[in-house]
């Protein structure tokens, strides 16, 4: 069954491109999410006290991938205890979080960062909340890291293929 999710790790550009390599994601979409402003630039974002979180929108089957499945994923390569940063990025807009646009969500995303909880010293600080708004960024960043494969990014795209292989996912 088709779902929706949307998840902040810092910058956006390696969340998006880990995310299309996991069995189940149809689609994705980097962008802002849940600030005060309406249709943000990337330099607002980054410049100015907008409130958004560099987010993935992320469509995918949750037959082939559950909610759990996914998010166990997404906290392979996502600090849940760093504020305001992942990586070399630092800022509010680099906030790891998960917004739900389904309700019955929210239980399950509650349920992962009580279990990370148990497994980590320091405080997880994952924001998780409803999602208020989205805004997709500019062209440019869309699928960034494909079009520039030497570009930055603070995430290991192997742990994907280790992520699939350790969960006995198969490539559809």
């Amino acid at each position: 069954m088709k779902h929706t999710i949307y998840l902040a790790g810092g910058c956006f550009w390696g969340v998006q491109a880990y995310m299309e390599k996991l069995p189940g994601v149809l689609e994705t979409e980097a962008g802002y999410a849940n600030g005060e402003t309406k249709n943000p630039s990337y330099e607002e974002v980054c410049g100015k006290d907008t409130g958004h979180a560099e987010t993935v929108r992320v469509i995918y089957d949750s037959d082939i991938l559950p909610l759990s499945l996914l998010l166990k994923a997404f906290f392979k390569v996502v600090d849940p205890t760093q504020l305001d940063r992942q990586g070399g990025d630092v800022g509010k807009q680099y906030r790891n979080g998960v917004f739900y646009v389904d309700e019955a969500d929210k239980p399950v995303i509650e349920d992962m960062v009580a279990y990370l909880q148990t497994n980590y010293d320091k405080t997880v600080v994952t924001e998780v909340k409803a999602l208020e708004n989205f805004y997709p960024a500019e062209e440019y960043h869309q699928q960034y890291l494909n079009k520039t494969p030497a570009g930055y990014c603070h995430i290991n795209l192997s742990d994907a293929e280790e992520f699939i292989r350790e969960n006995g996912l198969n490539r559809a």
